[in-house]
């Protein structure tokens, strides 16, 4: 299979470290939408990364579909998703909170990066910063009741540490004033843990 987008991108990293975790063989795609987007339209008519072809040509996109699907494939031994029932819930309940403050960290940077300075309004790019503080402060305390194991609990990493670790790691890297590392330790503590797993390093931005 073949996965579309940079890993600047922190959906398309979440889902390159997952295809990492699951074991399952991928090659890369790095394309940018605002560049190439017939690359990406080809596959995906919304022109959005990732995007994920499989072998036999099908097209996944959208985060959490193609990662639904991904768990599928790898089958239930690997899955970083709980199948069903209350664990399945509490997993998706964090994961929800990183992509929702990966979202505000994408919405904060871009309203800087494609606007001109007279139209960029700091009253939004402060209150999508407040929704990044919010959601990596829920992941906080989550990491801080885990130690030195998984926010979904269970003995691996699952994809809410992926997404956790995805989600800080992005939020420092394009909103560097916020501090995260230093507001956020346990959840900081956790991150370096994963970075420093091949699965991770190997899709770094």
């Amino acid at each position: 299979m073949k996965l579309i987008g940079g890993f600047g991108s922190p959906y398309v990293r979440r889902v390159a470290a997952s295809l990492n975790f699951l074991g399952l063989d991928w090659d890369h795609e790095a394309v940018s939408v605002f560049e190439n987007p017939d690359a990406v339209s080809k596959h995906n008519p919304v022109v959005r990364v990732p995007t994920v072809v499989l072998d036999d040509g099908e097209a996944l996109f959208e985060s959490f579909a193609i990662l639904d699907a991904l768990d599928d494939i790898a089958g239930d031994a690997k899955r970083l998703i709980p199948a069903n029932g209350a664990a399945r819930r509490s997993v998706m309940r964090l994961v929800a909170t990183a992509c929702g403050a990966m979202d505000k960290a994408v919405t904060a940077y871009y309203e800087g990066r494609f606007h001109p300075a007279e139209k960029v309004h700091e009253p939004w790019i402060e209150h999508n910063e407040g929704q990044i503080m919010g959601g990596l402060g829920y992941l906080d305390e989550f990491a801080a009741k885990a130690g030195q194991g998984w926010l979904g609990g269970g003995e691996r990493i699952g994809q809410a540490d992926i997404s956790a670790v995805v989600a800080l790691g992005f939020a420092n890297r394009v909103r560097p004033k916020l501090e995260v590392l230093n507001k956020f330790p346990n959840l900081a503590e956790l991150a370096a843990r994963c970075e420093g797993m091949e699965e991770f390093s190997s899709v770094t931005p």
